[in-house]
């Protein structure tokens, strides 16, 4: 029976799908991952319109109320219904994260073929530039991570966008490293010579010929980084440099419970807590399984 292009498209694109569903039933681990990664784009969509409660305005009666069919976790000091605000909080949480991950991972990737390519064998001004490159991306990671992230914000001030900015700015070196890596064994493969005999220019090759082909490791990085910008938006919001009160955000939301966990109002905190806790899992389970689908010697 013959075929057409669009059917071997087809058959291919679901012979891959059905690698991937064996791999991830193989893997409890990563299966967990992918339903908490589901639950909280889910609730990042939905969730300001699921809770029953408003997220921003206190509600009338007494504060600090603890679990109760009304409230499922209970009320914080300004009265306002903790269920409802953890549920919406991956609006921004997530959004934060994604936005300051896409941006790190542009920059990084573009970044790390220029220095990855040109580096070491360059000659002329690439040359300069990858290791100008790579002088600055020592510098940005030779400060402690949260202490860099809360001086850039405290320079702008307190804000989603500036808490983006500066989350995309101290990633872009991790990104940059992996790639690399990935592009230093990957120049040195017979398909980039030939191309240069076939008389690509350097440029062409490195990001027409070795790019597409460097992208495995940050690809596989995206989640476990989506996770760790989630944690350090929470963090910053606990010191109050990072998404301002009363917007929902699960590090403002321990900061403002933790002082009444210790009079006994334990639920003020440890519900944001859990969710953020299990979100940034969720994230890392699905990174390390997605770094173990991507690598071929690890499938099996």
């Amino acid at each position: 029976m013959a075929t057409t292009p669009g059917s071997v498209i087809t058959i291919a694109e679901v012979g891959a799908f059905d690698e991937f569903v064996r791999f991830a039933r193989r893997r409890p681990s990563f299966m967990v991952g992918m339903t908490i990664v589901a639950i909280s784009l889910f609730l990042a969509l939905f969730g300001p319109y699921i809770g029953t409660y408003p997220t921003e305005t206190a509600l009338p009666g007494d504060t600090l109320q603890p679990p109760s069919w009304n409230h499922p976790f209970g009320t914080d000091v300004s009265n306002m219904d903790i269920f409802s605000r953890v549920i919406a909080a991956p609006r921004i949480d997530l959004t934060i994260a994604l936005v300051s991950t896409a941006i790190a991972f542009i920059g990084g990737v573009l970044l790390g073929v220029i220095s990855g390519y040109f580096g070491g064998g360059g000659k002329g001004i690439a040359r300069y530039v990858s290791e100008g490159i790579m002088r600055g991306s020592d510098i940005i990671q030779a400060f402690p991570v949260f202490i860099f992230a809360l001086a850039l914000v405290g320079f702008r001030g307190p804000g989603a966008e500036n808490v983006i900015a500066a989350l995309a700015f101290l990633n872009i070196p991790y990104f940059l490293r992996i790639t690399r890596s990935a592009v230093l064994q990957i120049r040195e493969r017979p398909f980039v010579e030939a191309a240069r005999c076939a008389g690509n220019s350097e440029w062409r090759i490195a990001f027409v010929h070795v790019l597409p082909n460097a992208l495995t490791p940050p690809l596989a990085n995206i989640s476990p980084t989506i996770g760790f910008s989630i944690l350090l938006t929470s963090g910053l919001s606990f010191v109050g440099a990072g998404v301002p009160v009363p917007t929902p955000e699960w590090g403002s939301m321990i900061a403002i419970g933790a002082p009444n966990m210790m009079t006994g109002q334990w639920w003020t905190a440890l519900f944001p807590g859990i969710a953020l806790g299990v979100t940034i899992l969720g994230y890392g389970l699905m990174g390390a399984g997605l770094n173990d689908f991507l690598d071929p010697t690890k499938k099996r």
